[in-house]
């Protein structure tokens, strides 16, 4: 990521951070508060409002009345369901027994977590309360849970205490879900307390598997987590476009259809 995209992406995330405390605020307090100038701010407004996260006003801005994050995850457990189950039933057979895994929060993961149970002495590292729940009865499996601070939409753990837990472990595979992805504008998250936890996940493990429905490709959030060639396996399902495919096979990275 070039220093100015990294600069622009760390401001929108602080100016969605500002507005879930303030709800609404000048384009001239936002200004001051950043250090950067009113066009400058005019111009990450626009954005911000092109993909639905706030409402701009005369003279200012306010959160948008019809965003949301994303549905929360007890809501898209439904969502694309055959899709999601093949996704996962592939994406299990690509762990081999004996290894040190970690796996992400998301429906399509806890669909990763329901075909791992013919596994063998597996250690899985997790930050999702679904994921933990799914393979806590199952004895052969070591389980490790993160903790942080509960991100209740998403039964999800972020935050520090994440970041740190991670920062002493180490897998051979981090199969993890993402919000939107895009080949230009990589991986990207709704959530800006987020981003950091998923950055500092992507380079726990050796290798990246991105499990993901055809809905998820060539979509743009707000806070980047990091460009598509941080992942080396991408897994999804056979309605995503085979031009998407085809430039995501150029681009290097091993691409299965379920």
């Amino acid at each position: 990521m070039g220093a100015e995209m990294q600069l622009t992406t760390e401001r929108l995330q602080q100016i969605e951070l500002i507005l879930q405390e303030r709800q609404h605020i000048r384009v001239t307090e936002l200004s001051e508060q950043l250090g950067v100038s009113e066009p400058t701010i005019r111009r990450d407004l626009k954005k911000l409002e092109s993909i639905g996260r706030v409402r701009r006003e005369h003279g200012g801005v306010s959160v948008a009345t019809s965003t949301t994050t994303e549905p929360p995850i007890l809501q898209r457990v439904t969502e694309n369901i055959d899709e999601k189950r093949r996704i996962g039933q592939m994406a299990a057979s690509l762990i081999q027994d004996g290894e040190t895994i970690f796996l992400g929060s998301g429906t399509t993961t806890l669909e990763v977590a329901r075909h791992l149970y013919n596994k063998k002495n597996l250690t899985v590292i997790t930050n999702a309360l679904n994921v933990a729940h799914q393979l806590a009865g199952n004895e052969n499996i070591t389980l490790i849970i993160t903790g942080g601070v509960i991100r209740h939409s998403e039964l999800s753990m972020i935050g520090h205490i994440v970041e740190q837990t991670l920062k002493d472990l180490r897998a051979d595979k981090a199969i993890i879900s993402m919000r939107a992805i895009s080949l230009q504008d990589g991986l990207t998250n709704v959530d800006p307390l987020e981003t950091n936890t998923d950055r500092v996940i992507i380079q726990c493990a050796r290798k990246v598997i991105l499990v993901a429905d055809h809905n998820k490709f060539d979509k743009v959030a707000t806070g980047v987590v990091a460009p598509i060639t941080a992942v080396h396996t991408i897994v999804t399902d056979d309605q995503t476009p085979l031009s998407t495919v085809q430039n995501l096979r150029e681009l290097g990275l091993e691409v299965h259809l379920a």
